[in-house]
C-alpha cells in the first residue's frame, strides 16, 4: 500500500469521504443516484490478485456500503461491479437503483446528467456513516 496514489479521473469525478480497513470511499458527486466506490489502497487491478485477507476486507466493506445504501436511499436494487476499462485502477462501484432514477433501466456510467451534492448533503451522509459504520469509517478531514 505504499505510493498509493489516487487515479486522477476518480479523483476529478468524486468526492474523497474517507477511509476504511483497506479502501478509499469515494461519492460520485452526481447526487441523482447514491454511488459510492471503494478504491483499495493497492498496486494491484484485479480483486483475484489480492491477498484472501485483502479479498475477505473488502467484501466485508462491499457488504457494509450496501448495507448502507439500502437503509438510506430509497432503491430496490443495487448494482456493485468492478469492471476498470478506462480506469484500470481496481476499484468497486456500488450503487443504489430505482425505476424511479433519472436513467433507468439503462447503466449509469458513460451519462452526462449530472447535479453536484450540496455542501449539506455531503455532511449529512459522512455524519450518518459515521453514525452507523462507527470505527470502521474513519472520515478525512473537511467532511466532519
Amino acid at each position: 500500500m505504499n505510493n498509493f496514489e489516487l487515479d486522477a479521473r476518480l479523483a476529478r469525478d468524486c468526492l474523497v469521504l474517507g477511509k476504511l480497513n483497506i479502501s478509499l470511499l469515494l461519492l460520485m458527486n452526481n447526487k441523482l443516484v447514491p454511488w459510492f466506490i471503494l478504491v483499495p489502497q493497492t498496486s494491484e487491478i484485479e480483486i483475484t490478485d489480492l491477498s484472501q485477507s485483502d479479498q475477505a476486507d473488502l467484501l466485508e466493506e462491499i457488504n457494509l456500503l450496501a448495507g448502507f445504501i439500502k437503509e438510506n436511499f430509497a432503491v430496490s436494487k443495487l448494482n456493485i461491479a468492478a469492471i476498470g476499462n478506462i480506469v484500470s485502477q481496481l476499484h468497486v462501484h456500488i450503487v443504489g437503483r430505482d425505476p424511479a432514477d433519472y436513467c433507468w433501466p439503462d447503466v449509469v456510467w458513460g451519462t452526462s446528467e449530472r447535479k453536484p451534492y450540496t455542501a449539506e448533503r455531503i455532511n449529512e451522509i459522512t455524519t450518518t456513516l459515521s453514525e452507523q459504520l462507527g470505527d470502521k469509517f474513519i472520515c478525512l478531514p473537511g467532511f466532519e
